[in-house]
């Protein structure tokens, strides 16, 4: 059984210690009296922050600003969490589900994967055909990939990745970082979906000097907000781009990534084989 859980404006530190306070709750239930709790997905709207994981290293911190900079027991470097990007907290008994950490990071990388290309498949802007999102061996998370590299602008990305399928690596769209503590596991991942990028250039996201980091909204037609939301809805039933593509929610895309993961969850979706980029 999988249940959700929503946080809104939600600050890092109150929000960490409770999903840490769960999560020793659980194992303590199991292991004192045999109980197995329900697995939870918590959906993050966090306020502004820079996080640092466990192993960071400060010179990833390329300037400070007012945004607070918290040091977390996640695996990964530093990021950054704020508005309109969701946050999903994996909140899972790996062991009741046969999991391996291994398993957890494919499942969380092809969850973002499936949504993200059907988004792209279903809503693509008229200048961003043949983009695909996929991730990659030496680095997790999810990137986005163009497929005709002669038509792009190199100023576009400062990363590159081409491979043998004559791809170019655009930049970074999702990241991940798990904690895992007695076979149960927390942290999760971060979804760029309409947040403002600009807080992303204090900082080598993930500890990737230069890496270009991307919003789905850029790519897709995409709401910019909840309020925008709302206010099209008591216009019109039905929300057209100039392009002639219905518009997709933040909340849209946020309840296609919990059906995802849900259908993984209960075995209904099973990992593909990874065919991931290198980095070349």
């Amino acid at each position: 059984m999988l249940v959700s859980r929503s946080l809104s404006a939600a600050d890092y530190v109150p929000t960490l210690d409770a999903m840490l306070a769960r999560t020793l709750e659980r194992i303590a239930l199991k292991k004192e009296q045999s109980i197995r709790t329900a697995d939870e997905l918590w959906i993050v709207d966090h306020n502004d922050v820079y996080t640092l994981g466990q192993a960071g290293k400060e010179e990833h911190i390329l300037r400070h600003t007012d945004t607070p900079i918290i040091k977390t027991d996640r695996g990964g470097q530093v990021t950054w969490h704020g508005h309109g990007q969701v946050v999903l907290y994996w909140l899972f008994d790996l062991h009741s589900l046969g999991w391996s950490v291994r398993t957890l990071v494919s499942h969380a990388e092809q969850a973002i994967e499936d949504v993200t290309n059907d988004c792209l498949q279903s809503h693509a802007l008229s200048n961003t055909a043949g983009i695909s999102a996929h991730a990659r061996r030496d680095a997790p998370g999810v990137y986005l990939y163009a497929n005709t590299p002669k038509t792009l602008n190199d100023s576009k990305s400062s990363i590159k990745d081409t491979d043998t399928d004559d791809t170019i690596m655009l930049g970074k769209m999702a990241s991940l970082g798990f904690k895992i503590k007695q076979g149960f596991s927390y942290h999760g991942i971060a979804i760029n979906l309409n947040c403002d990028l600009s807080a992303f250039n204090a900082i080598n996201p993930c500890g990737y000097a230069g890496m270009q980091m991307l919003r789905l909204s850029d790519f897709v037609a995409m709401q910019a907000n909840t309020e925008q939301s709302n206010s099209q809805q008591q216009q019109s039933s039905t929300h057209i781009n100039p392009q002639g593509k219905n518009f997709l929610s933040y909340e849209q895309v946020i309840q296609k990534l919990l059906d995802n993961i849900a259908d993984r969850h209960a075995g209904r979706i099973e990992l593909r084989d990874i065919e991931i980029k290198e980095n070349r």
